[in-house]
């Protein structure tokens, strides 16, 4: 009888929580490569979502959801699934450039997303 090989499970720990998870499919504009739980601000004038910055002025300075699944646009624009609401751990949240994760966590909670 051979010795069974063991290996442990590790899940993506995005989720913190009961609160319910509502998830919908958005377009992440082209030029970026961004991992699972990366905030996201919506375009104006576009729609498209990209990295969440501070410094933005397209609109995309407001956090609006978290990414839900790694994404990588650098080939194009893509539709990827998106976060509305739900509990997330802000540890394994991707902040963009001059945001804060308590800015991120005041702005997303009145979205019902929040961050533990």
């Amino acid at each position: 009888m051979s010795n069974p090989e063991r290996q442990t499970y590790v899940p993506d720990q995005l989720s913190a929580g009961s609160f319910p998870v509502m998830i919908d499919t958005a377009v992440i504009a082209v030029g970026q490569s961004l991992k699972r739980g990366a905030v996201l601000g919506q375009v104006k004038t576009s729609g498209e979502y990209v990295l969440c910055a501070s410094a933005a002025t397209d609109g995309s300075e407001a956090p609006r959801a978290i990414l839900d699944q790694t994404t990588d646009t650098s080939q194009g624009a893509q539709v990827a699934p998106i976060r509305l609401t739900g509990e997330v751990l802000g540890s394994q949240l991707t902040l963009g450039v001059g945001l804060s994760l308590a800015q991120a966590k005041a702005a997303l909670r009145d979205l019902c997303l929040f961050i533990r």
